[in-house]
């Protein structure tokens, strides 16, 4: 950061009473931060807390300390939803009906009703406790029946988004061009960003290059995260500070170079599916212990169609020797869980589906079925294509979905290796 300019910070808050008792994760307050974090805001802090007032109140009020607050969750029709009442008071504001905020919600309503087949009027109380907000408040949209509220006070912003990570995603683009968020981030100062993604590396290891390089600091930060079983190191730089980060990104690359994979953000999928294009090729995925997982990945990418044909998923050797074409000597003398079933799988998908590359996935993903001689864990993933073929043996710890989703992140970079290679 230049000298002399302040860091603009935000304090996140992730309520809901079902996200403590783990029922399900904050998906919310990670978005924000990343988001927040590339406009050049520090997220302080991101706070998971129940919807009891004598919890969720405090949360609110510390937040309320920094120039932004953010909190999600807690805008619902029901008695336990209190973000607005409780942002209300802490910012010591009367609350008011917003009539125009009102008839939106009352539409929106009234159509569910009907879809449901209920009277309105068991609707009637949620849309007028939804429609009331804490006095100078404005509101943003309505994706759901729960607007984004954004509330200027006397030390920053306050903005309520709706919990489902959908509508708050839907909503939060148009929270950021609303007058106060403008102003707020005129005074932020986003850092450029650079990005490493690594796989088949450990996360120590690149610690380690990174240490031997001289650490972080001198206006490049650095974060390294395991995930999805790659390694991302995203380097923060402020201006002024950019051949220090030349000598940081020099230093992490250099002992690392084969496993670095990209210099962006793009999912290892999305990244298969564009060299598949780039190349003109089209995929197809075989899968037993991964159960779909692979071809999920890619379909989840808008277009894959373009690019990936089908999959198989052969869980039974039944299937496998019908639909994939799998020996049955082949399965006999080596068993569903090895390197020439697999092999097999991935030719079969190929000329089943007419692609040019496949990619099968075969294991023991446990708890139970594994053996000496075939521990829980053992993935074998074989791909051809047209320069030829890939095989990998990889022994997995963990559990039954950790297995599966190391086993899919595999079988998506043995992809990427062969189509490279094309």
């Amino acid at each position: 950061m230049a000298a002399g300019v302040a860091r603009v910070r935000a304090a996140l808050v992730a309520s809901g009473s079902e996200l403590v008792r783990g029922d399900r994760s904050d998906r919310n307050g990670p978005f924000l931060a990343a988001s927040l974090l590339r406009l050049g805001v520090e997220p302080a802090r991101i706070t998971v807390v129940g919807d009891d007032p004598s919890d969720l109140e405090p949360a609110l009020r510390a937040g309320l300390a920094e120039d932004l607050l953010v909190v999600s969750g807690g805008l619902g029709p029901t008695h336990d939803d209190r973000t607005i009442e409780l942002l209300a008071r802490a910012t010591g504001r009367g609350l008011a009906l917003d009539e125009e905020l009102a008839a939106g919600i009352e539409e929106l309503s009234r159509r569910v009703a009907e879809r449901l087949r209920r009277p309105y009027a068991d609707f009637a109380a949620g849309v007028r406790k939804q429609a009331t907000l804490p006095v100078g408040a404005s509101w943003v949209g309505l994706v759901g029946t729960a607007p984004a509220v954004v509330l200027e006070h006397g030390r920053g912003v306050a903005v309520a988004l709706p919990g489902p990570p959908r509508e708050l995603q839907e909503l939060w683009p148009r929270v950021l061009e609303t007058p106060p968020l403008a102003r707020l981030l005129a005074r932020a100062r986003p850092p450029a960003r650079r990005v490493l993604r690594l796989f088949g590396v450990s996360e120590s290891a690149v610690a380690q290059a990174l240490a031997d390089a001289g650490g972080d600091g001198d206006g490049v930060d650095v974060t390294i995260c395991a995930r999805d079983f790659e390694i991302h190191v995203d380097l923060f730089v402020q201006p002024g500070a950019e051949e220090r980060a030349d000598e940081l990104e020099r230093g992490l690359a250099a002992p690392n170079e084969r496993y670095v994979f990209s210099r962006d953000e793009r999912p290892t999928a999305e990244l298969v599916l564009d060299l598949c294009r780039e190349r003109g090729l089209t995929l197809a995925t075989a899968e037993s212990c991964t159960g779909g997982l692979v071809a999920a990945r890619l379909t989840d990418l808008p277009g894959a169609s373009d690019v990936f044909l089908g999959a198989v998923v052969a869980y039974d050797d039944t299937v496998k020797a019908a639909e994939l074409g799998v020996p049955q000597d082949v399965l006999a003398a080596h068993g569903a869980v090895s390197a020439e079933t697999a092999a097999a799988m991935a030719r079969g998908a190929r000329e089943r589906f007419g692609a040019d590359v496949a990619v099968a996935v075969t294991g023991i993903a446990g708890p139970g079925g594994g053996t000496v001689e075939k521990p829980v864990g053992l993935v074998h993933l074989h791909a051809v294509g047209p320069s030829g073929e890939l095989a990998r043996r990889l022994d997995f710890p963990g559990d039954r979905e950790t297995i599966r989703l190391r086993s899919a992140v595999a079988a998506l970079h043995l992809v990427r290796r062969i189509v490279t290679e094309s």
